[in-house]
């Protein structure tokens, strides 16, 4: 598990929860740096990869927020937000797992070990959030998957970590990689674990090198327990 002591002492990221594999992935390294910010949503800045296995101050910001540091050099900082306000509508559980089917990153991934979205992590270890374009033509920007969170209680961080890549699916990045810049991030309810959940990510717009997209978590009775909107920043190509 990854651990963090206390509010104002450090983080480390455990290796398990990678993004790329030398780095932490963005969505749970956010979820665990939000929980030190006392706000109904809380909005994460990635200013550089997160190390992995890297005790990390984490220092009080003025306004109630947090920063991240590595040395003097500010990995990440969380303050509060306002709530997303775009709402995805959900579909039901059947509906998203038939849309996995499609999911791009089965085959040129560029990361296939991430901890949220990698196919070559094993079932118990990743999350194996394969979220896939729904069959709907009203619906073309929206893709979703199905997830029943394991044994472990899942948490806050968790349910950051899957709203994180699901969003980034939204579009095609096996042909051009990018890497989570900013996720804000409202969690209303916990997932529970052993328990069926869904969760959408939709295309918002891409400006340049950003990407932004929307993703929300529901149970499988229709409850959102969670929304997020993101800021993807797609890698210079050589």
């Amino acid at each position: 598990m990854t651990e963090h002591s206390g509010r104002d002492t450090e983080l480390t990221v455990a290796a398990r929860f990678n993004g790329p594999p030398d780095s932490a992935n963005g969505g749970y390294l956010s979820g665990l740096l939000a929980q030190h910010v006392d706000a109904p949503a809380v909005r994460v800045r990635l200013h550089q990869p997160p190390p992995l296995r890297t005790p990390m101050p984490v220092r009080r910001a003025p306004g109630g927020g947090v920063r991240l540091l590595l040395g003097e050099d500010t990995v990440a900082e969380a303050v509060p937000a306002p709530v997303p306000a775009r709402r995805i509508e959900p579909v039901p559980l059947a509906e998203a797992e038939r849309a996995s089917a499609g999911y791009r990153g089965r085959h040129g991934h560029p990361f296939p070990t991430c901890f949220v979205c990698g196919p070559a992590r094993r079932v118990g270890d990743g999350l194996r959030l394969f979220a896939g374009p729904l069959d709907d033509e009203a619906r073309t920007d929206t893709v979703a998957c199905a997830w029943t969170p394991g044994a472990d209680p899942a948490g806050v961080p968790l349910a950051w970590a899957a709203l994180d890549c699901p969003g980034g699916w939204s579009v095609d990045i096996t042909g051009r990689p990018m890497l989570l810049g900013q996720l804000t991030a409202a969690v209303f309810a916990v997932p529970r674990p052993g328990e069926p959940h869904v969760v959408l990510g939709r295309l918002l717009g891409v400006e340049g090198r950003k990407v932004h997209t929307a993703s929300a978590l529901y149970d499988t009775a229709g409850a959102e327990l969670a929304r997020a909107e993101a800021v993807w920043i797609r890698l210079r190509q050589p």
